[in-house]
C-alpha cells in the first residue's frame, strides 16, 4: 500500500486556524467598541471586559500564526491525506444541507431525508428499508417531541399542508 497524499499539512492548518482564531478576536473587538468599551461615569461600560478578552483573542491568533510561519517542519506533516479529507467531506456536506434545509423544509422532512441519503449512500440500504426506516425515525421525532415534551420543532410546507403548525 503506498504513502496517501496529503490533503493539507499540519502548517497550512494551523496557519489557517490562527487567522480564524484573530478574526474572532477582532469581531469580538470591533462589537465591544461598538457598545462601549471605556470605563464610565457609574464603571466599565457593557463592552470594556470582552474588548480586552478579544485583544487577548487577537495575541493568541497572532502568536500561533508567527510560530507557525517560523516553523517549516509543520510544512512535511500531514494533517490529513486526500482519502480521509473525502470521508469527513462525504458526512460534513449533507450535514450541512441538512442544517440548510431545515429552515425551508422543516426539522421533519429535512430529517427524512437526511437519513434516507445516509442510508443510501453509506449504507447501500435497498429502498424498500429505507424509505420505512427514514419515515418511521421521524414520525418517532415527532411524537416524541410534539406530543410527549410538547416541544415545537420547525416545520416546513409539509407540515402545513397537513395542518400540523
Amino acid at each position: 500500500m503506498g504513502e496517501e497524499r496529503s490533503a493539507a499539512s499540519v502548517r497550512a492548518v494551523e496557519i489557517g486556524v490562527a487567522a480564524l482564531i484573530f478574526l474572532f478576536g477582532a469581531l469580538v473587538v470591533f462589537d465591544s467598541a461598538r457598545v462601549g468599551a471605556r470605563w464610565g461615569e457609574d464603571g466599565p461600560q457593557p463592552g470594556y471586559f470582552p474588548f480586552y478578552v478579544g485583544l487577548l483573542i487577537c495575541v493568541a491568533g497572532v502568536t500561533i500564526f508567527m510560530l507557525a510561519l517560523r516553523n517549516f517542519s509543520l510544512a512535511a506533516k500531514s494533517f490529513v491525506s486526500r482519502e480521509a479529507l473525502k470521508k469527513i467531506l462525504t458526512v460534513l456536506v449533507p450535514t450541512v444541507v441538512y442544517v440548510a434545509l431545515i429552515s425551508r423544509l422543516g426539522f421533519y422532512v429535512a430529517s427524512t431525508l437526511y437519513i434516507a441519503y445516509f442510508m443510501w449512500r453509506l449504507g447501500n440500504y435497498p429502498w424498500l428499508k429505507i424509505v420505512p426506516v427514514a419515515v418511521g425515525v421521524s414520525v418517532a421525532f415527532f411524537l416524541i417531541f410534539e406530543i410527549w415534551f410538547q416541544v415545537p420543532l420547525p416545520k416546513g410546507p409539509l407540515e402545513a399542508v397537513l395542518g400540523l403548525n
